[in-house]
């Protein structure tokens, strides 16, 4: 795909604005409980969970069978260092448990798993449900997702916890701002190490798709559409983007 500057600034506009980063610039961290949802961004994966080794850090995985479930069993069957795990049959809390204990021998008990969500809401319902059930009420918790999709979850836990004077400070972590740029005549996903990222057909349609399910209107998760989430206002250099990326040849037939 050849694009020109102005597109390439688009696309990383974007994906700037949904790889909502609340980490302090200096590392330091304060948080009690970290959710990773699940997806199939295998660096991401990697960062939290060298997180959770670091500071010992409580982690609850969430998710069953959804959307990215063939494609993070792929992944992993795909990788060098994952490959030996065994895929099939399994929700991707499991999978992504399995990727903790292969990559950092994060011991069963810091783990919690969460095996039936199937969409992001249902990963802020079931882990709010779970943490219930465990009478554990956290302070300050981290949120992992694909880092397209980290805004919209961070919105989704934020929402669901909205009525509980109990509710947690989400922190969220994207572990890398995705970017895109020409290199030798093609366009290549940078901030992170290769293995393991989206497609560029998939990058591209995730980034565009997310904008849209951000909306408040009646096509979008907000309360005058489906409900799932809060307002969210979107910034206009971020709408004007999109709309100018939504010119281009094919984007809206990947939407």
């Amino acid at each position: 795909m050849q694009l020109n500057s102005q597109q390439i600034q688009d696309i990383n506009t974007l994906a700037a604005w949904l790889a909502l980063d609340h980490m302090p610039a200096d590392g330091t961290l304060e948080v009690d409980l970290a959710i990773l949802a699940g997806h199939a961004v295998l660096p991401n994966v990697e960062g939290v969970i060298a997180l959770a080794k670091k500071y010992q850090l409580p982690l609850l995985i969430s998710g069953g069978i959804g959307h990215s479930t063939v494609l993070l069993a792929e992944m992993i069957a795909n990788h060098p260092l994952y490959r030996q795990i065994l895929t099939q049959g399994k929700s991707e809390a499991e999978l992504l448990g399995d990727m903790a204990r292969v990559f950092a021998a994060l011991p069963d008990d810091q783990l919690l798993m969460e095996t039936a969500s199937r969409n992001c809401g249902e990963n802020a319902a079931f882990s709010q449900k779970l943490l219930d059930k465990q009478k554990w009420q956290p302070q300050h918790v981290l949120l992992v997702q694909d880092p397209l999709m980290q805004r919209r979850t961070w919105e989704t836990f934020r929402y669901q916890w909205r009525d509980r004077a109990d509710a947690p400070e989400f922190i969220s972590w994207p572990v890398f701002v995705p970017q895109v740029m020409m290199d030798a005549g093609m366009l290549r996903i940078i901030g992170a190490p290769p293995q393991g990222l989206w497609s560029m057909e998939r990058f591209l349609s995730l980034l565009m798709g997310e904008i849209q399910r951000l909306r408040d209107d009646e096509n979008g998760y907000g309360p005058r559409g489906a409900g799932f989430l809060g307002h969210v206002d979107i910034p206009d250099e971020v709408e004007a983007g999109w709309q100018r990326l939504m010119l281009l040849p094919g984007v809206q037939s990947r939407l």
